[in-house]
């Protein structure tokens, strides 16, 4: 299995409010394989002046869960072009089996959309479409359940892959990504199955829609649409998806995918908090750590 089979996924931060609980939501996005750099940005939040551990590393080198107050949310595209993605995963298993319910979430993006959907898409010597067919089925029933979402409600933000213009249901849309798997998990033995994919996706398009033949257009759904096309009136979001430097706003929408455009250089890696006061980044420099409004 890639996350374990916990069904207790809330859906937005109200989950814990209810409880009287105000954890942190500490985002990442687009780790693609680069274990070096997923370690980097968790560790990074524990060295920022006024901030809990969000991890500890124990003496083997090996990242596991503090004993803190967050949630963790990892925004889509986990695996594909970096050299670790099995190690990620590993990872992101180890965080899930320790943090208590529903303190680690990981959202689908793009590339998880690959794994769901490997016939529709081309891509050459990834590892998302290249899983073989339990891997895949495993990851489908996951999505299936809800343990792997779409969206996540905080306290002004609502966080998902790529985005969207308009306001959307966080329930609606992650049942309606949990409908889509359960459906594919029919094909996942079928030699070739494209046309049928093509349909589920189809089908579900809010989420799974591409926007176009080659994915990104102004209509694509929440695993897809580029930041190129987000509206300076588009309600608060947190999204990756598309690459930048560093975390950048435009309106009430921020992007957060960092990872890759800073791999020729130390540093670069970069986590969002969002608190009930204020969201903030967390990113790491070439010599420390600092902290600045995204």
């Amino acid at each position: 299995m890639w996350v374990q089979d916990d069904a207790s996924v809330p859906h937005g931060i109200d989950w814990f409010r209810r409880d009287g609980q105000t954890p942190t939501i500490a985002s990442i996005s687009d780790i693609h394989g680069y274990l070096d750099a997923f370690r980097s940005a968790l560790t990074a939040v524990g060295e920022a002046d006024g901030y809990d551990p969000l991890v500890t590393v124990d003496d083997d080198g090996r990242v596991h869960w503090a004993d803190n107050d967050y949630v963790l949310l990892l925004n889509g595209d986990l695996v594909d072009r970096g050299p670790a993605n099995d190690e990620c995963v590993s990872l992101l298993a180890r965080l899930l089996a320790e943090a208590p319910p529903g303190r680690v979430r990981y959202h689908l993006g793009n590339h998880e959309m690959a794994v769901l959907f490997p016939d529709m898409f081309g891509w050459p010597d990834t590892y998302s479409v290249g899983l073989d067919r339990d891997r895949r089925a495993a990851f489908c029933r996951s999505v299936a359940m809800g343990v792997v979402p779409v969206a996540f409600e905080g306290y002004e933000y609502t966080y998902s892959h790529a985005g969207s213009n308009e306001p959307f249901d966080v329930p609606a849309v992650n049942d309606l990504a949990a409908a889509a798997a359960g459906e594919l998990l029919a094909t996942t033995a079928v030699e070739d199955d494209e046309r049928r994919q093509r349909a589920i996706a189809r089908d579900h398009d809010a989420v799974y829609g591409l926007g176009g033949m080659y994915g990104r257009g102004a209509d694509a759904g929440l695993l897809w649409m580029d930041f190129a096309h987000v509206r300076e009136d588009a309600p608060p979001q947190v999204v990756g998806h598309s690459r930048h430097p560093e975390p950048t706003r435009k309106g009430a929408v921020v992007c957060q995918n960092v990872i890759r455009s800073n791999l020729d250089a130390p540093g670069g890696e970069a986590v969002l908090l969002e608190t009930p006061a204020e969201l903030s980044a967390v990113v790491r420099t070439g010599d420390g750590v600092t902290t600045i409004p995204p």
